[in-house]
């Protein structure tokens, strides 16, 4: 189990490895010196305050967040988009280099975390798993990337081949038990089948489901209560398209079972497009509720989901993109809305609290911006540090041509004051 506990420092250490994160902004408006050491937030004083025998980095300008999390990736299928026909190769070599870059590409983005829903059987069988497991190997200190053993079939005959690769893929290294009972014929067995083999092997669960049948999810509840390592259901994005009454139930039982749900936002899932209909695009599968998930007690994460894959050719992979859509169609606010994307992503992966105080984990995410609304609303240069060392920088520049320059100058002159700044 992650440690939970932050652990307060008694004061500054001698560690050439400290760093310390100078005139950063927080969420509360006061602006700090924040040092690191051993992955850890040491130490948070007011600005010029904080002395280190290591590197310092700027902060000026920047907001200085917990980072985000990326709870629902598909790292597997990820950037396989093309054009119409083209083959796409799901070789060992081809998958682990496709899941190295997309995970760097959503580190960039600010998530120190991911949770990769790989599929397992078919034609490439564990070749899958084999794969995402190497590169989670090779991206070790980068970034923590954690493989979802994703069936389709639990019951049958066929589906006893799916719950022998099942098994031996925890035993591989996949540290969380999937399924997707929406596309079993025998739904309740498929559920019986994941629960059974996670609490045999001490492993958290995260269900593929559309959730648009609320008997299952009430099954589902009922089935999953008391599971010591948790369930996590997503992207339930059917739920929007059934009475706010009997999404209301629903929640309230899911809720009670302690089972979270993880939104996508941003668009399609691969692990569910035959659940969610034929031909339906990202827009008609529509959004969970999040409201009325949250106002029934159940914790709603949101996660990026498909990465320019046949599901979402356009997919950023980019948690305060999820975020923004939170803010701007989901009807949360902003610093709900980031949160969904990192502490409550963070706590349905089991992983441990983040805040900028001394003693947490130094998971954290420095984007340029005053306030959160801005940093949602246009957030391109970014600072990404995973256990307590700058892991990414992204830097923009915006310059203007010089006849807009001139225009822009013209314009006080003119009287012109309806221009936001």
């Amino acid at each position: 189990m992650p440690d939970s506990q932050p652990q307060p420092s008694d004061g500054a250490t001698a560690d050439t490895t400290a760093l310390v994160l100078c005139g950063a902004r927080l969420t509360d408006g006061r602006t700090v010196d924040v040092r690191l050491s051993a992955g850890r937030i040491e130490a948070v004083g007011t600005a010029g305050s904080l002395s280190t025998h290591g590197a310092r980095v700027d902060l000026a300008g920047y907001l200085l967040l917990p980072a985000p999390a990326e709870p629902h990736a598909h790292g597997d299928t990820a950037l396989t988009s093309g054009p119409p026909g083209a083959p796409v190769s799901y070789s060992p070599e081809e998958v682990q280099r496709r899941a190295t870059e997309a995970t760097l590409l959503q580190l960039g983005h600010g998530a120190t975390a991911l949770r990769s829903h790989v599929r397992i059987g078919d034609a490439q069988r564990l070749g899958r798993m084999e794969a995402v497991l190497q590169a989670r190997r090779s991206l070790r200190g980068l970034a923590d990337l954690t493989a979802v053993a994703v069936p389709r079939l639990l019951t049958g005959v066929a589906g006893a081949d799916g719950l022998a690769m099942l098994r031996d893929a925890v035993r591989m290294g996949a540290g969380v038990v999937g399924g997707c009972p929406d596309l079993d014929p025998d739904p309740v067995g498929h559920l019986e089948a994941v629960l059974g083999l996670a609490a045999e092997h001490g492993c958290p669960v995260d269900l593929h489901t559309d959730g648009a049948d609320p008997a299952g999810l009430a099954r589902l509840a009922a089935m999953a209560g008391g599971m010591r390592q948790g369930v996590t259901l997503g992207p339930c994005a059917g739920l929007a398209r059934l009475p706010a009454e009997v999404v209301a139930r629903a929640a309230q039982r899911l809720a009670a079972a302690g089972v979270a749900v993880v939104c996508l936002p941003q668009g399609g899932c691969g692990g569910v497009e035959r659940a969610g209909g034929p031909g339906r695009t990202a827009a008609e599968r529509g959004m969970a509720p999040v409201r009325l998930l949250r106002a029934a007690g159940v914790r709603v994460a949101a996660g990026g989901g498909a990465l320019r894959d046949i599901s979402n050719p356009v997919g950023r992979g980019d948690p305060l993109e999820a975020a923004y859509l939170l803010a701007s169609q989901g009807g949360m606010r902003s610093a709900d809305a980031y949160g969904a994307v990192s502490a409550a992503a963070r706590a349905v992966m089991g992983l441990a609290e983040v805040r900028v105080e001394a003693g947490f984990p130094a998971e954290l995410l420095a984007v340029r911006g005053e306030r959160i609304e801005g940093v949602l609303s246009l957030a391109y240069s970014r600072i990404v540090i995973h256990r307590g060392r700058v892991v990414a920088r992204t830097s923009a520049v915006r310059e203007y041509c010089d006849s807009a320059a001139e225009v822009a100058l013209e314009l006080p002159r003119q009287g012109r004051s309806d221009l936001g700044a």
